[in-house]
């Protein structure tokens, strides 16, 4: 009797737990597959490459099925570590693309900050001579590579085609996020609205990003040792265990056949997880 009713508890439990998570749980299914596809996209959108959210999908879906079944493969006929094992690098394939197509997208971000400081003297400079803003970013178009004369580009585009010049370097600032774009668009829009000397807040602009710059090339040498030093650490417990493996591998066997040994490599793969992201958060300095 009362077996049951703990048993009927119990599910009655599980009932409400579910229809209480329920849409969060679908919520952060959606998210995690058709959102990391839409989220791909959308970031190879803004550096000016356009992807089919279709092939994307199935791309991400061929990668992380791919792994994770040639893991599994690999590892049979321990089916169990091969389930594991294979699930794991199968969600790690899938969440691969995004943290890659994020590094592109602050490469460019880096490039286009550089890249400012020779577009604003240059805006700058023909400003001084009697050109509009339209005029003077035409000039940088004509003189400067990618990525600026892409973002710019579509800058004047967007201006002929109606929408306002203030809109038209907000939607900049959405596309490259940096603190340094937000000042220079924050500029540009107020004095416009205000009036005032565009061409020397240019001036100042270009002293601040260089400032800018200094500093985060100091900060870069500063931290390149202890980044360094983290993954010279965290490649040690992997590299030891293959050469263990090659010179004794009836030793080693045992963690690739054993319940113990598969609890012993999964705990030791989640304490290098967690060490890499310590180490991340560690050398992450905000400028």
């Amino acid at each position: 009797m009362l077996k049951g009713l703990g048993l009927l508890c119990l599910a009655i439990g599980i009932f409400v737990f579910v229809y209480t998570y329920s849409k969060r749980f679908l919520d952060w299914l959606r998210f995690q597959s058709v959102g990391t596809r839409d989220y791909v996209v959308e970031r190879l959108a803004s550096m000016f490459i356009e992807v089919d959210p279709d092939k994307a999908l199935l791309a991400l879906t061929g990668l992380s099925l791919g792994t994770g079944g040639f893991v599994f493969l690999l590892l049979l006929p321990n089916w169990l570590p091969g389930l594991v094992f294979g699930f794991a690098v199968a969600v790690i394939a899938w969440k691969l693309p995004t943290p890659i197509v994020d590094h592109l997208y602050e490469k460019r971000v880096a490039k286009f900050t550089l890249q400012m400081v020779d577009g604003l003297s240059l805006m700058s400079n023909g400003m001084k001579s009697g050109l509009s803003v339209v005029q003077a970013m035409a000039l940088v178009t004509q003189e400067m590579e990618e990525p600026i004369r892409q973002e710019f580009n579509l800058i004047l585009s967007e201006n002929k085609l109606g929408v306002s010049l203030e809109d038209a370097f907000l939607n900049l600032s959405k596309r490259v996020k940096t603190e340094d774009v937000d000042m220079f668009v924050t500029s540009v829009n107020i004095l416009k609205e205000t009036g005032g000397n565009l061409a020397e807040t240019f001036d100042t602009i270009v002293g601040t990003i260089r400032e800018r710059i200094k500093v985060q090339k100091k900060i870069a040498a500063l931290v390149a040792q202890g980044l360094y030093q983290g993954m010279f650490m965290l490649s040690i417990p992997p590299l030891l265990g293959v050469m263990f493996y090659i010179t004794d591998p009836d030793m080693m066997r045992p963690l690739f056949t054993n319940p113990i040994g598969w609890m012993i490599l999964s705990v030791v793969f989640l304490l290098e997880v967690i060490g890499y992201v310590v180490i991340r958060k560690v050398i992450q300095i905000e400028v």
